[in-house]
């Protein structure tokens, strides 16, 4: 395929399961009426960003896969014929949970699945006392419309993942999110994370030749303890082409449906005239597997 067209659906989630299925459906169903082919949603989309407090009863959320999401979801992309992207709190067994994003494949099927690797543990994204870290490593899902390199949220700051991804034959680079701001951060220093997290993705893409898509829940969220002011997600979902070119990006603080094209063909042409693979220096690169070099 040359080209790819790509829907990401953003918005606000709320205590409701139902009411934030219900717009992820009604964004995948608007995302296909423009031309998608593939639709990617927001980190944990079926619920609230329940990791920025410890509570053990929020296991209770996690569902197994497959599992009734994925069964609603696949139904969905066969009826739509879309591949869909999906995160879900995956329960794999009694006290094993993984932040898992699923790919449904165009009939339906379940064509691949991605245990988040980097596994957070901040002030207001406790992921670490949620989440198993992944043990599927970084391997791209063969998919009808081709190979995505999948990721999830924290793994978007990191440019191993990113890579291992790509020499593994990823066609485009995927990044389900849940990221915010602490509203008591002024001004400038809300620009400056804002602009970061934008600015990390679209060199993956450079650096790699690949087409981006993030995709990150937007609104108000509060700390359901109450000893914090919660969390002001950031929206601003976009998707950037193989040279960091931004094709579509969503607002900061509304629900939105993107649908941006993606030039997959181009990815042979610039590795052609850029070849960061080829020029890669194997033999030089073993401190990477250090913590630290002191």
């Amino acid at each position: 395929m040359d080209t790819l067209i790509a829907g990401l659906v953003q918005h606000p989630c709320s205590a409701d399961r139902e009411g934030n299925l219900a717009a992820d459906v009604a964004g995948i169903r608007a995302a296909a009426a423009r031309g998608a082919r593939l639709v990617l949603l927001q980190e944990l989309h079926a619920t609230r960003y329940f990791c920025q407090r410890e509570d053990a009863a929020c296991f209770d959320w996690a569902e197994p896969i497959p599992g009734p999401t994925t069964e609603r979801l696949g139904r969905l992309a066969a009826e739509l014929s879309v591949v869909i992207v999906a995160s879900l709190f995956e329960r794999r067994a009694a006290g094993v949970y993984h932040n898992t994003a699923v790919v449904l494949d165009r009939d339906g099927s379940l064509a691949g699945r991605y245990r988040k690797m980097h596994i957070p543990d901040d002030p207001g994204f406790r992921e670490k006392y949620y989440f198993t870290p992944g043990d599927l490593g970084f391997t791209p899902i063969d998919t009808s419309l081709g190979r995505l390199g999948v990721l999830v949220c924290w793994d978007q700051w990191y440019p191993e993942a990113a890579r291992l991804m790509a020499l593994a034959g990823a066609q485009a680079l995927l990044y389900p999110t849940a990221i915010g701001w602490d509203p008591r951060d002024p001004e400038d220093e809300r620009k400056r994370q804002r602009d970061a997290w934008i600015t990390v993705q679209r060199a993956h893409a450079i650096a790699n030749a690949l087409p981006v898509l993030a995709c990150n829940r937007c609104g108000e969220e509060p700390d359901p303890e109450g000893s914090t002011p919660g969390i002001r997600f950031w929206g601003s979902s976009f998707a950037a082409g193989p040279q960091g070119e931004i094709l579509a990006e969503a607002p900061a603080d509304a629900s939105a449906v993107l649908v941006a094209e993606l030039p997959l063909a181009r990815s042979e042409t610039l590795r052609r005239a850029w070849p960061y693979l080829r020029d890669r220096r194997v033999d030089a690169y073993a401190d990477l597997l250090l913590r630290y070099r002191d």
